[in-house]
């Protein structure tokens, strides 16, 4: 049997390694887009307990009026679901994240990601509220979110969140969370790897 010619078997291991580098990270490891595809969702996180405590405060029953924010580029967010009603000072808030054509704008200068959100599964983030007003949260974030741009495929979020509430300045029935109290941990996991999540705010 012949041996391979070396200059052909050289280039058959070039353009197998092109190959690879050409998936553009999907199915394989790759730390860099794993990082940014949490990244282009990280403000929205904010975004989104920000609006949950918006729909506390202008709940009148068990639903919560749909609360809208806009993507710092494009897009909407948008968040409904229930809170317990009553006098009690802890309550339970089970609520739901609508994306639809999202993005806070560029990720590390030059990366355009934009997410949307599949309406028959939408991500859900439930709180709870202790000791209202001036107490403590502490909650969820799960669910998956679509990219296209940049990155493409999708993202689950998992991630725990923990933090402090206080009244809102010259209100006795509003809440808001309390400066730099909010850790965000998990993991986001994409077709490009999983990235760990460790913030505080």
């Amino acid at each position: 049997m012949s041996k391979p010619h070396p200059l052909r078997a050289a280039t058959a291991i070039f353009v197998t390694l092109v190959a690879a580098a050409d998936c553009g990270g999907k199915g394989v490891d790759d730390e860099n887009s794993a990082r940014r595809a949490y990244l282009g969702l990280d403000a929205s996180v904010d975004r989104g307990i920000n609006l949950r405590m918006a729909g506390f405060n202008a709940a009148k029953n068990a639903s919560i009026p749909p609360q809208t924010g806009s993507g710092s580029a494009s897009g909407t967010m948008t968040v409904s679901g229930k809170v317990d009603q009553g006098a009690s000072a802890n309550k339970e808030m089970r609520l739901q994240d609508a994306l639809a054509g999202y993005s806070d704008g560029p990720v590390e200068t030059s990366y355009h990601i934009t997410y949307d959100t599949d309406p028959a599964a939408l991500p859900e983030l439930d709180l709870s509220l202790r000791n209202i007003p001036n107490g403590t949260f502490t909650g969820s974030l799960i669910g998956k979110f679509n990219m296209s741009g940049d990155l493409e495929g999708a993202v689950t979020l998992t991630l725990s969140l923990a933090g402090k509430i206080q009244a809102v300045m010259g209100k006795t029935d509003a809440i808001e969370r309390t400066p730099g109290s909010t850790t965000i941990t998990g993991t986001a996991d994409s077709d490009y790897g999983s990235y760990d999540v460790n913030l505080t705010r």
